[in-house]
C-alpha cells in the first residue's frame, strides 16, 4: 500500500476479534475504539467484564457510590495497559460555565464523536458518589492500545473485522449478547466467521 492514501481512522468504531485472534484478553472480544490516528489506537473491550462491581471499586479509593441504578454495573478489563487506572467512557457533559463551547466538565477527558467522552481523571467518580455524573456510564481498568500502523497490520492479518460503533451495543445491550450484536452490525453471524465456515 503506498503513503499516498489516507488511512482510515477508525475512531468510534467496533473492532470484532476473529475466530483466529487467540489471546486470552481478546479472543472473542468486541473493543470500542475511542481514538485512532495516525500515531496509534486507543480503545477499550466493552465485553469483558471483571469480577468487581462498580461499588466494589468505589470501596477501593475510598469513595461510596451515590448511585442505586448503577449498583449493579460490571467494571470492565478495558485492556491490557495500566489495569490498575480506571477509565468511564460516558455521555458527553458539557459545563455551563466552561470558557470554550465544547470544554468538558471533567478535568482528564478525552472527546469521542457521537457524543461520547472517556474520562480517566477521579472527579467523574466523585461526582458519581455525589449521586451525579453522567446517567450513561461504562467503567473499565485498563485500555487496549496500539502503535503507529500496528492496528492496521493486524486488519490486514485478519484478526479484526470494523463496523462503525452502535453506542446502545456498549450500555443497553446484555454483555453476552455484544458480541453476536457487533456482528449482526455487518449482517454477519457467528458461524459464518467460525474457521470451518463453508467445509461440510
Amino acid at each position: 500500500m503506498s503513503d499516498d492514501f489516507a488511512p482510515t481512522n477508525l475512531t468510534n468504531h467496533f473492532l470484532i476479534a476473529m475466530p483466529g485472534l487467540s489471546d486470552e484478553l481478546f479472543a472473542k472480544s468486541v473493543v470500542f475504539l475511542c481514538e485512532h490516528s495516525e500515531r496509534g489506537a486507543l480503545g477499550l473491550i466493552i465485553n469483558k467484564p471483571s469480577t468487581l462491581l462498580l461499588p466494589d471499586l468505589f470501596e477501593k479509593i475510598d469513595l461510596e457510590l451515590g448511585r442505586e441504578d448503577l449498583a449493579d454495573l460490571p467494571v470492565y478489563q478495558g485492556g491490557p495497559v495500566q489495569t490498575e487506572r480506571g477509565f468511564v467512557l460516558h455521555e458527553a457533559i458539557k459545563s455551563p460555565d466552561a470558557e470554550a463551547e465544547d470544554e468538558s466538565v471533567y478535568s482528564s477527558t478525552l472527546e469521542v464523536p457521537d457524543g461520547l467522552e472517556l474520562t480517566t481523571s477521579k472527579d467523574i467518580l466523585e461526582s458519581m458518589a455525589t449521586g451525579g455524573g453522567p446517567q450513561q456510564v461504562f467503567v473499565t481498568l485498563g485500555y487496549s492500545s496500539w502503535g503507529k500502523g500496528q492496528l492496521e497490520s493486524e486488519i490486514t492479518e485478519n484478526s479484526w473485522l470494523t463496523v462503525p460503533a452502535d453506542r446502545a451495543i456498549i450500555f443497553d445491550t446484555p454483555v453476552e449478547e455484544r458480541y453476536n450484536k457487533a456482528l449482526g452490525l455487518l449482517g454477519l453471524q457467528p458461524w459464518m466467521i467460525a474457521p470451518d465456515a463453508g467445509h461440510a
